[in-house]
């Protein structure tokens, strides 16, 4: 097994009652790997964390790699017996679920996660309630020109309320959205929370919030891991649970991340308040 750290980051939100605080578990980019930390295996780490919901940013499979699913749909079929599980599907599922021979695979994954209570999010929105605060999920499904090597084409902000519609007035606005390199976008579009990751942490992770290469082969990404906050909005960008074509990681451990919002009376100048 492979280890990983636990990561976790608190956010302020004016748009929740003082004194009260949700967190999520922020799962991306297992890929397949079997896990253990200083806290057990994966799902233990999870549990020991008490979330209120866990959020699949993706690419918790490999696409060609159809013994991948078994791990993914081990570890979920556990977490959503205790807490909500919303999934948003990444580059490899959406192509999983294209390719002819693995189509049908994929497909059977779903449909028994489903069925077990996972959330798939298609370009969906679904609401919940969490300790008196409505939060709206976003899952972003990105068409596959969005993943093209080396260059993948501009994410206007038109084309994202195509997929996703206007964000809503009330509650909560959280973004699952798999691939950071639009973050641009994702703030613009109104977000309160946006959750991605895709990057494994830039394979050599330079910074807090620098990495040396994506995987669309683009040297030093934006958003390429860590938080990042304009405007009142914030974004985190998890280092991911594994990797596959390139099986390196260097200055760049793998990571379950808890997100902490936590109410509080709305100060001036906190750049940090949602």
């Amino acid at each position: 097994m492979k280890k990983f750290r636990i990561r976790t980051y608190e956010m302020e939100s004016k748009k929740m009652a003082p004194g009260e605080r949700v967190r999520f578990a922020l799962l991306a980019d297992l890929h397949g790997v079997e896990l253990i930390s200083s806290q057990g295996t994966l799902p233990e780490a999870v549990c020991r964390g008490n979330p209120d919901a866990v959020l699949v940013l993706g690419d918790m499979i490999v696409s060609v790699r159809e013994e991948s699913l078994a791990l993914a749909r081990e570890l979920l079929e556990e977490l959503v017996r205790s807490v909500p599980v919303f999934y948003a599907p990444g580059n490899h599922e959406s192509r999983m679920a294209r390719l002819p021979e693995q189509r049908e695979s994929y497909l059977a994954y779903e449909k028994y996660l489903t069925r077990k209570g996972v959330c798939f999010l298609h370009n969906e929105r679904l609401s919940m309630n969490f300790h008196g605060t409505d939060f709206v999920f976003y899952g972003l499904e990105l068409p596959r020109e969005f993943y093209r090597k080396p260059c993948s084409p501009r994410l206007p902000l038109a084309k994202l309320e195509d997929l996703l519609g206007v964000p809503s007035r009330e509650g909560i606005q959280v973004l699952l959205a798999h691939n950071p390199k639009y973050g641009g976008t994702y703030f613009a579009w109104g977000a309160d929370l946006t959750f991605s990751g895709h990057y494994h942490g830039g394979v050599m992770r330079l910074g807090e919030h620098a990495g040396l290469v994506s995987p669309q082969f683009l040297p030093f990404p934006s958003y390429c891991c860590g938080d990042f906050h304009r405007s009142g909005r914030h974004m985190i960008v998890s280092a991911g649970l594994g990797e596959h074509t390139v099986p390196v990681r260097i200055h760049n451990p793998r990571e379950l991340i808890f997100a902490d919002i936590c109410g509080k009376e709305p100060s001036h100048g906190d750049s940090r308040q949602a």
